[in-house]
């Protein structure tokens, strides 16, 4: 009896490490785009908070938990697109930017949510989305319940990270959006449209952050509360350095952090005699010591966090 307690608290465990890794995927997949592409997306923990909210609405007031995903998605893209013209149209600082855009980001949704559920208005809640069980593969013995057994938007989540292996590896788009990340005025004298790309890119990261944050709030949670992603985007962009900007091994990385935060959620769970506060650090003290191990070693495309200015030679 012992053994299958273990064999089915791990089996439990690994299955909800991966569900939890799935917000910080998404976005670490966009940040990646976007970092390929020369921006440094500080504003990500902002566009997933801009996400989970919009999502959350858009949910509640059509009955939709998929059209809510829809709009979260797009909320990110739009906050994505501000950010874009801010920094590559008006060559502002990319880092100041996007700790404006977290700001404002975290106070609208605070201070609309307040206004939108003004008390005795009961914030409602939703019923998040269904596990779908694969046929014939949800039924292999451990494997089916870990791998098989998981929402649509987990098997996204991997499908995405194939599909933009293959974007930034093997299409002309890829090499385009990696030459202007790397040395932007060889691509524009190749005839890139290195603002279009750089547009292009961001847009996409911003997108991929509000669907990580629609699905943190929608489709696992069920709820919107203040400050509810916890520092996801952060922790997704050390993801991306860890992983070093491939997203297989960004992959392996979000289902890193995701095991520690499924860890510390199961550790209570059982009683575990170590002080909550601790387990509760455990996701965020796993990125410092990520951090301190790459701090170093990973190379940053050429040009992240650098304005481009038509026609200048800068590097």
């Amino acid at each position: 009896m012992d053994l299958f307690l273990q064999v089915f608290f791990w089996v439990l465990l690994l299955q909800a490490s991966i569900s939890i890794a799935a917000p910080i995927l998404f976005a670490a997949l966009g940040e990646c785009v976007a970092e390929r592409a020369g921006f440094m997306n500080i504003g990500i923990e902002g566009m997933m908070t801009v996400g989970a909210w919009a999502a959350f609405l858009a949910a509640v007031f059509t009955g939709n938990s998929w059209a809510g995903i829809g709009v979260g998605t797009l909320s990110g893209g739009l906050i994505a697109l501000l950010a874009a013209w801010i920094c590559v149209s008006r060559g502002a600082d990319q880092i100041v930017t996007g700790i404006m855009l977290n700001l404002f980001c975290l106070g609208l949704t605070s201070v609309a949510f307040s206004a939108i559920f003004v008390a005795p208005r009961p914030v409602p809640t939703l019923d998040p989305i269904a596990v779908y069980k694969i046929p014939w593969l949800s039924d292999l013995p451990y494997v089916g319940k870990i791998l098989f057994s998981q929402s649509p938007l987990v098997y996204l989540a991997i499908a995405l990270v194939v599909l933009l292996f293959i974007l930034l590896n093997k299409t002309t788009l890829g090499l385009q959006i990696r030459a202007v990340g790397e040395k932007p005025e060889a691509a524009e004298a190749a005839g890139v449209d290195v603002f279009g790309i750089r547009y292009f890119a961001i847009v996409v990261g911003g997108a991929l952050a509000g669907l990580g944050g629609s699905v943190l709030s929608v489709g696992q949670l069920g709820l919107f509360s203040d400050f509810m992603t916890g520092g996801r985007g952060f922790i997704a962009l050390a993801v991306v350095v860890f992983a070093r900007w491939d997203p297989v091994k960004i992959l392996g990385a979000s289902i890193l952090f995701g095991f520690a935060e499924a860890l510390q959620a199961r550790l209570q769970a059982v009683g575990a005699p170590v002080p909550h506060e601790f387990l509760l650090m455990l996701p965020y003290l796993l990125t410092i010591v990520v951090l301190l191990g790459v701090a170093g070693k990973s190379s940053y495309p050429s040009a992240v966090g650098l304005p481009f200015v038509k026609g200048v030679r800068k590097y």
